[in-house]
């Protein structure tokens, strides 16, 4: 998903020892890695890492003992089940469900043109952090972001973790509300952030109702009262371009700063 990059190399993978990346590269949280792993689409290598995976969590000890707990029923269910319904699951929560979306721009610009700004901005902290990602992804994915997290510092990515907090706090409220198994991800986040979510930003975003994938009526309605916004510039991620159910209320938040990102939204 993320590579590492040089500006005099080109861009590599991290495995092989002249590369200046490697360093940098071992230097993870691996919690921040499981935790992106779950948060993505089910593989067949995602179940064959789930020993690993739990390892990881075990010996890093940045969550407490009901947290990992928690978080391994949810290794326990993707290793045990089979994998198309896995991935049925997954695409039914998190693609089809626009309220459980795991793009957090979406959540505070909707479509508008500053989710296409803020995208920018993201990308060219990733790439600033020697980080680089292809054009066909989205920088504020957030298993991505939480890759991100896992090179940096613990104490650094523990705060910026803290600015999207209020999204992510939301994401795992409704899906405790689901009695979803994959709100312990969720849980583990909030737990591991720097400071406490706003609580009138979670309010405000939960404020607003929540779609159901299989409400064909209700989604043949978001379609077609969903606007297409341009975002300036003509390049992938300058502006959202996308039309996706759910994208009528678009909330309207000020620009991110460039050299440093604002993931609060606000």
């Amino acid at each position: 998903m993320l590579r590492w990059h040089d500006e005099n190399q080109p861009v590599c993978n991290g495995t092989t020892q002249e590369c200046s990346c490697t360093n940098r590269a071992d230097q993870v949280t691996k919690t921040f890695k499981v935790l992106s792993a779950v948060l993505s689409y089910p593989t067949a290598e995602m179940q064959s890492a789930v020993d690993e995976m739990r390892a990881a969590v075990t010996d890093e000890a940045l969550l407490s003992e009901n947290q990992q707990l928690t978080l391994f029923q949810l290794l326990d269910d993707l290793a045990k089940q089979d994998l198309y319904e896995l991935q049925e699951r997954f695409v039914l929560l998190f693609d089809r469900t626009r309220s459980l979306s795991l793009h957090l721009f979406e959540h505070v610009h909707g479509e508008s043109r500053e989710r296409g700004q803020a995208m920018v901005d993201l990308a060219t902290l990733y790439r600033e952090n020697g980080l680089e990602i292809s054009d066909r992804e989205l920088p504020d994915y957030l298993p991505m972001f939480l890759e991100f997290l896992s090179t940096l510092p613990l104490d650094e990515a523990r705060s910026m973790l803290s600015q999207p907090l209020h999204i992510i706090s939301v994401l795992s409220t409704r899906l405790k509300r689901r009695k979803s198994v994959y709100a312990a991800p969720f849980s583990a986040l909030e737990s591991l952030a720097l400071n406490e979510p706003e609580s009138d930003a979670v309010h405000a975003i939960l404020e607003e109702p929540e779609d159901d994938p299989n409400d064909f009526e209700q989604l043949d309605r978001l379609w077609k009262d969903s606007e297409v916004v341009f975002g300036p510039g003509s390049g992938q991620n300058d502006g959202c371009t996308q039309r996706t159910p759910g994208s009528t209320g678009v909330r309207v938040a000020p620009p991110t700063q460039l050299n440093n990102p604002d993931l609060s939204g606000h």
